[in-house]
């Protein structure tokens, strides 16, 4: 299946980037861009049940039916230094909020070599992935 296209146009970009230094730039700038939780969706303490499993940047998300049926995906990572999880969240909202829950339920974890290559530990690949996948549930119950 092929991705949604914003997201394909992400991972493009990343793919051109051989230079460690740059792909690190490119994940900061998507780190910064990142954008809270707004307390109309969610207040702290944040309930368990949007907790991501295995993050170590304690990170959870929330997928939003709008009135046209598409989803908008909110994070929030607990962790102050929580960068990779904060890039990803900015990556998965700019890409993949404003879709239909079927079209977001199809992307993979897969996506997370692809954007953070091998630079990243075996324990936070798990917890970035885990995001994919909370993110592919949600909108799955959506569906």
């Amino acid at each position: 299946m092929a991705l949604p296209p914003r997201l394909q146009e992400i991972l493009d970009l990343f793919a051109t980037m051989d230079d460690p230094a740059d792909r690190t730039d490119l994940l900061l700038s998507f780190a910064d861009q990142f954008r809270e939780v707004p307390p109309e969706v969610a207040t702290r303490p944040f309930g368990r049940d949007h907790l991501v499993p295995h993050c170590e940047s304690e990170a959870y998300v929330w997928a939003i039916r709008q009135p046209d049926g598409t989803l908008k995906l909110h994070f929030a990572v607990e962790n102050p230094s929580g960068i990779s999880a904060k890039a990803l969240a900015a990556i998965l909202d700019r890409a993949l909020s404003g879709l239909p829950p079927d079209q977001i339920a199809e992307v993979t974890p897969d996506i997370v070599e692809a954007i953070f290559r091998q630079n990243i530990s075996m324990g936070k690949g798990m917890g970035l992935m885990s995001m994919v996948q909370a993110v592919r549930s949600l909108a799955k119950a959506a569906a």
